[in-house]
């Protein structure tokens, strides 16, 4: 199975694609980045559109996403919206999606819901036997809701 894992933003969508195998491996993780100072409305397209392009590419099964932690942040209003944007793209692909806290990621993970991120990321590199971390965070961040995906299905 194919499990294309969101860490959604507006500056940065952290993306992370695994085969289940066995055994689970990555197949392709990284960002879409949009350029700050431009307008809102039109990162969001932006946002759409290249995930559009993923998911023509990609081809996953299902898609694992991560549920926003709210917090008071000037950010927050922005990223729910980027957020809302890769839904309706997912939707509209048809792809099932499921969604997860920050705390059950680190939870399935770790076995602590507490855990550090540095623990996560070392997580993902024996889970996918990886050399390196992936990079930029925000992809191993999305590898890490994918793999989130496969162990509690």
């Amino acid at each position: 199975m194919r499990i294309l894992g969101i860490d959604p933003g507006l500056a940065r969508v952290g993306y992370g694609l695994i085969d289940t195998g066995p055994p689970q491996r990555m197949l392709d993780c990284g960002i879409i980045q949009t350029e700050a100072g431009r307008p809102e409305g039109e990162r969001l397209v932006e946002i759409a559109r290249d995930m559009r392009q993923l998911l023509r590419s990609m081809r996953p099964e299902l898609a694992a996403v991560e549920k926003f932690f709210f917090y008071k942040s000037s950010n927050t209003i922005a990223v729910v919206q980027a957020r809302g944007v890769l839904m309706m793209t997912l939707s509209r692909f048809q792809i099932p999606v499921v969604e997860y806290p920050p705390m059950q990621i680190k939870l399935a993970l770790t076995g602590s819901g507490h855990a550090e991120k540095s623990e996560v990321q070392d997580a993902v590199m024996r889970e996918l036997d990886l050399d390196k971390r992936p990079k930029p965070d925000d992809a191993a961040d999305a590898l890490a809701v994918a793999l989130t995906a496969w162990f509690q299905r």
